[in-house]
């Protein structure tokens, strides 16, 4: 993978309407969100972009810009350009976080969140800085140790054991594209924009005006309560629970996130219409 010394972001896009940016989770990429964006185009022009270390936008020369921060300045960048604004955005894990983050920074940017396992980050300052110590641990870690000791010690995690459903070929197919990523690139995101590098967007969530999608798995007890505390703190919001799905409810329970999501979109389409 080529090194990539500015903040441009790889996107894709296919699909009519109003715009809606896709962001996918860390360790993933376009490739990873797109089956979720596929079924939207009917109703969006849908735009799918890697995130910095991830997929073809590259490994920034500049550590700078992995920065949480900098990523989120870098979206609302590349929507002015494709003259994609206000999107409707939708985000999931790592990409949720920063969707917030875009409309936290750039509220002219974004018309409305979908927020799939997601969350305005870590409200506790000590606990960002300790998540933070383990991220570049981690980082260490994986450039010592390999990529592949570190995607194996990834979906090893508790919070990802609800994949197993999905069956062995799935599973061998997503450790695929995760080996597919650049070890510094993944180090690089660790280390700008891990949970612990993020602000705390907790106060900021009852100034966004947009109507908020919460999609939780409900086997995602741990995200499942951080989107009931989101909900009391958003002015508009909604939480669709997802059965049969944990962590990632776009992969293990394709189906019923897409309903969801369509009905929220097909919902703000009609409140568009009667203004």
């Amino acid at each position: 993978m080529a090194a990539n010394g500015s903040s441009d972001l790889h996107v894709e896009m296919d699909g009519d309407g109003p715009p809606l940016l896709l962001l996918h989770g860390f360790t993933g990429g376009a490739v990873t969100i797109w089956p979720l964006g596929r079924r939207l185009t009917d109703l969006r022009q849908v735009a799918v972009v890697d995130l910095p270390g991830h997929g073809r936008t590259g490994v920034p020369d500049d550590p700078q810009l992995f920065g949480f921060e900098h990523t989120v300045d870098a979206l609302a960048s590349l929507l002015d350009r494709h003259r994609l604004r206000p999107a409707d955005v939708i985000g999931y894990s790592m990409g949720g976080r920063l969707a917030v983050g875009l409309a936290v920074r750039h509220p002219g940017h974004v018309a409305s969140l979908t927020l799939i396992g997601s969350s305005a980050g870590l409200s506790n300052a000590a606990e960002r800085s300790a998540r933070a110590r383990s991220d570049d641990d981690l980082a260490d870690d994986l450039l010592e140790r390999g990529l592949e000791w570190f995607v194996d010690h990834w979906m090893s995690s508790p919070i990802f054991a609800s994949q197993e459903r999905l069956g062995p070929d799935a599973l061998a197919a997503g450790r695929a594209q995760r080996l597919d990523n650049h070890p510094d690139g993944l180090a690089g995101s660790l280390r700008g924009a891990g949970a612990g590098r993020q602000p705390s967007y907790w106060h900021d969530l009852a100034g966004l005006r947009v109507p908020v999608l919460l999609v939780v798995g409900e086997e995602d007890p741990r995200y499942r309560t951080v989107a009931m505390r989101m909900a009391a703190g958003l002015t508009r919001s909604t939480i669709s629970v997802i059965p049969g799905a944990g962590h990632a409810t776009h992969l293990e329970n394709p189906d019923r996130t897409t309903d969801a999501v369509r009905e929220f979109l097909s919902q703000l389409d009609d409140e568009r219409e009667r203004r």
